[in-house]
């Protein structure tokens, strides 16, 4: 079975729209975990406009499953990063003014830089996976940066799927043989949600774990937050 990890910067964002502590972040977590989730997902980025550096911290003995945080790995990353030590760290390439993740790395351009910062986290047992566009050339290369893992990048893939064009997958399903070739473990996510999670579960060999938020949580405001990950565990499963 493919793993569930919610990325949980969505409650932060409205709790921080407020000010205070409602919704309560560290008591949506167990709450996820309770509902059946296998992982929790952060991206802290510098402003904190959603995820706060202290949340992270404060979350850490919390989260029971797998605790994955992403971001750029700028200094104050790494180091928030290094304290934390959480089970999987993401690399994403993210603008300090991104409003999201919009690309992967370059992993030919930024592979010694690469290579630097994943020996640091691998020399503190943490896992690390870098976010990849679907390109076979990347996902080849990203093997040479020592990274366990890469998260491709899939907004693509949601957005051709919403316009019936199914054939979008194919790329993804060639990039996870290729990856499976390098031995680099496969993540996946952006804008996956209940309408194109199984399809693509089904045709991306080797998936080992999916990171959902938005999408996730707003289907929440419909179905309720237990009901909507039991969806996503029962279509992931298999």
């Amino acid at each position: 079975m493919t793993h569930l990890s919610v990325n949980i910067n969505k409650i932060a964002t409205l709790r921080n729209a407020r000010g205070g502590n409602v919704p309560d972040l560290v008591q949506f977590t167990k709450d996820i975990e309770s509902f059946g989730a296998q992982g929790i997902t952060v991206h802290p980025r510098p402003d904190e406009r959603h995820i706060r550096y202290q949340d992270v911290l404060d979350l850490k003995p919390v989260v029971k499953t797998e605790f994955n945080i992403e971001g750029n790995p700028i200094a104050k990353f790494i180091d928030l990063v290094l304290r934390a030590k959480p089970a999987q760290v993401t690399l994403v390439p993210d603008a300090v003014d991104a409003i999201t993740s919009n690309s992967g790395w370059d992993t030919v351009k930024h592979k010694d830089f690469l290579k630097e910062v994943i020996s640091e986290f691998k020399r503190n047992d943490i896992r690390t996976s870098i976010f990849v566009d679907p390109n076979l050339s990347m996902v080849e290369h990203a093997a040479n940066t020592g990274a366990d893992r890469i998260e491709l990048y899939t907004e693509a893939y949601a957005e051709e799927f919403s316009k019936g064009n199914k054939d979008a997958v194919k790329i993804y399903t060639d990039c996870a043989k290729k990856a499976i070739e390098m031995d680099l473990g496969l993540n996946a996510g952006h804008d996956l949600s209940l309408q194109n999670i199984q399809y693509f579960k089904q045709h991306v060999p080797g998936l080992l774990e999916v990171s959902i938020g938005h999408a996730l949580i707003t289907e929440s405001l419909y179905f309720g937050l237990e009901t909507t990950i039991k969806r996503y565990l029962n279509l992931l499963k298999g």
